[in-house]
């Protein structure tokens, strides 16, 4: 009969390899979005079985993948200095968000393959929220174009920053450009004077 120190030590085993498959795959994934199940079990030092104790698909373990990047770049973006006006603050909320996105190209193109594009969005309306609050100060400021749906402005965002990852890994962008070209493209989408007379 299993004894109550021998639980709490299971469980806190289990945590710890839950721990060490997740870190195993945001590895894995961000290196070859095609990595296996193999390889991340390989990586994590742990069997199949035991990985399957805890996933039951890939598609499960690249969500948690992208969870816990997603966990690790919010402690960065929640630092970002927002304040002032809200051009400058865009400038430094692409700049960081640009620097995640940058360091986990391959892991987005695996999430890209395996989960739907609606659950990708759920994941990211944290970072969402983030942006089209910035936005809507920025409106206020008279900074930032009205005549056009927040929503739809922080939707085109997003599609740039992908946009420029997907370049980066066709070898037709450099990575060290690609930060200042999303600036340079965004700012002028967002500027009060692009809205139509």
């Amino acid at each position: 009969m299993a004894t109550a120190d021998a639980r709490p030590r299971r469980r806190a085993d289990a945590e710890r390899n839950i721990a060490r498959i997740v870190s195993a795959a945001r590895g894995s994934l961000g290196a070859d979005p095609e990595a296996t199940i193999d390889d991340i079990a390989r990586a994590a030092g742990v069997g199949r079985m035991t990985l399957y104790g805890h996933f039951s698909s890939r598609a499960e373990l690249v969500e948690a993948a992208v969870v816990d990047g997603l966990r690790a770049g919010e402690r960065t973006l929640s630092a970002v200095d927002l304040t002032g006006d809200a051009r400058h603050a865009v400038t430094r909320l692409l700049e960081s968000s640009w620097s995640l996105i940058a360091e986990s190209i391959a892991l987005l193109t695996a999430a890209q393959h395996t989960l739907p594009a609606a659950r990708i969005r759920e994941l990211h309306a944290g970072p969402a929220a983030r942006v089209e609050e910035l936005l809507r100060r920025g409106q206020a400021q008279g900074v930032f174009r009205t005549d056009l749906p927040v929503t739809w402005l922080v939707s085109v965002i997003h599609q740039i920053l992908h946009g420029a990852a997907a370049e980066v890994r066709a070898d037709r962008v450099q990575i060290d450009d690609a930060g200042r070209m999303v600036v340079a493209t965004v700012h002028p989408l967002l500027a009060a004077s692009a809205s139509p007379v």
